[in-house]
This record gives C-alpha cells, structure tokens and sequence, in this order.
C-alpha cells in the first residue's frame, strides 16, 4: 500500500471476515479493492472543458472486499445502505438516464430497482461500462463495500472511488488485464452515459493514476499527465514520513447527488456556450465546442462579445488554467505559502466567476482562510454540497481544526448539529492509487 496510512490491517480484516460470511468462503481467499477519495487543490471546474488540473488522493476511501462467485451472479452488501443488490455479468445493462439540451436529467425507467437498492447503480454502471468496450464477463462477486463514515456525498468523489472499485473487483474476479488509462475511460462512461452527469475525467484519473506524496496534474484535452514530488519527498528518510502540510477537511453537513443538482450540468452548458461563441466570433466554428479549444488571445480579443453569465464562467476557466500553472511551480519548489494562495484565489473565483457554493460552504472557506496555520482553502468538489478543503501546516492543524469547528458552530448551529463533532473537521493525508490487495 505504499507508505498511506489507510487503510489499517484491522479494516481489511474487517471487510474480508464479512466477504467471508456472505460467500461461506475462507476470508483467505478474500480481495479488497483500495479506492481512495481525492481533493483538487487547483483546477477547479475546468475539467469537462479540456482543462489542466492538478490533484491528489488522501488516506481516505472505499473499501470493496470481493470473491469470485463461481457463476454469472452478483451479490452485494454494503456497509452504509440498507438491502441487498443481486444481478447477472450477463445481463444487458442500458443508460439510466438521457441528457436533454438544457442540460437537465431524465429518467429513462430503463432498470428496475427497488428504491433501498439505489446504491447498487454503480455496480450495474461498471457493468454497462465493460459490455460498451466489448469486454466479455462470465464471473460475478460477492461482494460488500463500505467507505469512510460520514463522507460519501461529501465533494470527495466518492462517486468515482466506488465507480473504480467495482470496475477493479469485476476485472479481478474476470482475469482481465485493464491499464488505468482505460479505465480512466471506463468509469468515465459510467458516470457520463449510465448516470447522466456531465463531469470531466479529473477524478478517476486521480484515483488510478495517484502516488504518494505526488501532486497529480493531467492535461484533461490530451489526457497526458505527470506526477509531480514535492521536495520534501526527495530528501531523507523523516522527511519522508513527516510532510510539512496536512489536509484539512472541513464539513457543512449538506448533501445531495450531482446527479439530482440541475446546477451543475447547466454550468458546463455555460461553459460550452461561451466557447461557442468565442470560437465563432474568431471563425473557428467547426472546432469542438470546449473552452480549452479557445486560444487565450482569441478570449481576449472576444469576452466582451459574451453576455455576464458566459463571460464569468470563462473568466474562470481561462484564470484557474493559469493558477494551475502557477501552482505546479509553487508545488514543486516547496513554497507551501504561495501554492496555498492559488486555492484561495481558485476558491474565490469559484464563487464569484463560477457562481457555485451557498452561505454554509462559502461561510467555511471563509472560516478557514481565518484558521492558524491554513496556507489556502476552497471548496471540495462541485461546491453544490460537501465540504472544504484546506493545507495547513502540520504543526497547527489540530488547532485549525477546533478553530474551524467552533466558528462554524456559531454560524450554522442547525448544520453544525448535525455533524459528528469528531468527524466535523478531519485531517487526512496524502494517499495512494486505487488498487487491488490479498
């Protein structure tokens, strides 16, 4: 597992002894798929665009413990929702949804599934997702997943960690030999075409491709990415155990799937729009309409042809691809201060370019930019739901986070209830890739 703390022997053990009792296997013979959740310190939004994007996984994820069900049968349990899915490898599995122009989300009906097994779409996803690219399944799992508590819906991706982890158990189970660049693609159409959610690729790339202690940056137009140390990881053994920052998470206690949220599919229609336009206006029509197919000169030269809405959502795009750039320079030189004064400024323009965020998320950005220690925060995620992100240095982070947990109780003391006093403000680490462990 690399040198990521998570997840803990006792974890595995957990999940193998439950694969165990399901399947009336030895728990020897169990598989856990690791798959981390991420954060996106810059990059922000720009990634269904064609954008440049930088990010990491941390000590925090899924857990899918798996064994080979001997026929085409599924059978799954899970450590967070109630009842049991079961399927079949040989079941033909169709789209869940269809995407309207307007960017809103239609139901296709196409699958029928009781309400308390919702859960179970990404297994079927992953399943649709291998049958598009023509691979041939003949072993089910028995399987049960579970991820941190109190972090799913989070702005952590845990909807792709768990889209990677089914993806790795069928493969395993099937003895396929899948690259993570085209799984990167497989998970891909699991949440663009099964589940009607129109995001980039910079999550599961993140997952697949992550290493410990690295800065992920992926040119999401070429897919080419590069893992980028910081120095810190070139120096002496403490060094490398001991990383000058920690990732604060801090939660709002708000909730909901991207997949029900019409705010997001409408900013990338935004997004496309403007660079629609931009492209016309400079005679460049037949391109794709992406904003990474916009030159900067040919932006600058058009904006003002953009109506305010379009014109704040390229305004964005165009600015994060260059704190992207900035914050790589930063990162890689070890100048902690100025890489957290890029996700300040990407948190910023998230709000007022971008238009994402509400008074709970926005009230904790701005609580963390006040906490000891903080070098940057911005929101995790989307910025419809979830939480914040912040890098702290280590030596403050655990009285950032009873700062951040107490001035957040007098502004949203409803919200603030509601958390786990303990879990409210985590420090994570770094993680690793997702991967496949006896």
């Amino acid at each position: 597992m690399g040198r990521s703390s998570w997840p803990s022997p006792d974890e595995l053990d957990s999940v193998r002894k439950i694969v165990a009792e399901m399947s009336g296997r030895d728990r020897q013979n169990v598989r856990v798929v690791v798959s981390p959740y991420r954060v996106c310190p810059l990059g922000a939004h720009i990634d269904h665009q064609g954008g440049t994007v930088s990010a990491m996984t941390i000590n925090k994820g899924i857990l899918l413990g798996f064994i080979p069900s001997g026929n085409s049968q599924v059978f799954l349990r899970s450590g967070q929702f109630q009842g049991e899915v079961r399927l079949r490898v040989d079941e033909v599995q169709y789209p869940r949804v269809t995407i309207r122009t307007n960017g809103a989300v239609h139901e296709n009906g196409s699958t029928e599934v009781s309400e308390e097994c919702q859960w179970g779409n990404y297994a079927r996803g992953a399943l649709y997702a291998l049958q598009s690219r023509g691979h041939c399944l003949t072993q089910g799992i028995v399987g049960f997943i579970c991820g941190c508590k109190g972090l799913d819906s989070s702005g952590l991706s845990s909807s792709a960690a768990i889209g990677v982890a089914y993806l790795l158990a069928l493969e395993t189970a099937n003895g396929l030999t899948i690259s993570p660049t085209e799984n990167i693609e497989l998970d891909r159409l699991i949440e663009n075409e099964y589940l009607g959610l129109r995001n980039g690729i910079l999550d599961q790339s993140t997952i697949l491709l992550s290493r410990y202690g690295c800065l992920t940056c992926m040119n999401c137009k070429t897919k080419e990415y590069e893992l980028v140390k910081a120095p810190s990881l070139e120096k002496d053994q403490e060094l490398r155990r001991q990383q000058p920052y920690k990732i604060l998470l801090a939660f709002s206690g708000l909730k909901q799937s991207l997949t029900t949220n019409p705010g997001y599919n409408s900013r990338v229609s935004e997004c496309q729009e403007a660079a629609r336009l931009l492209l016309q206006a400079s005679g460049n029509e037949k391109l794709e309409p992406l904003l990474c197919n916009v030159e900067p000169g040919i932006y600058e030269a058009y904006k003002r042809n953009l109506d305010f809405n379009l014109a704040q959502r390229a305004e964005h795009y165009f600015s994060e691809n260059r704190r992207v750039s900035e914050g790589l320079k930063a990162w890689s030189s070890g100048n902690m201060e100025e890489f957290g004064r890029l996700i300040s400024a990407s948190g910023l323009s998230s709000i007022q370019n971008y238009e994402c965020g509400c008074e709970p998320l926005i009230q904790l950005y701005e609580i963390l930019l006040k906490a000891p220690g903080v070098f940057g925060a911005r929101f995790s995620g989307a910025g419809f739901r979830g939480c914040c992100l912040a890098f702290v240095k280590a030596a403050d982070a655990m009285e950032a986070a009873s700062f951040v947990r107490a001035e957040y109780q007098k502004l949203q003391p409803k919200l603030a209830s509601q958390l786990n006093q303990d879990t409210a403000v985590l420090i994570c680490e770094a993680g690793d890739c997702a991967q496949v462990v006896w």
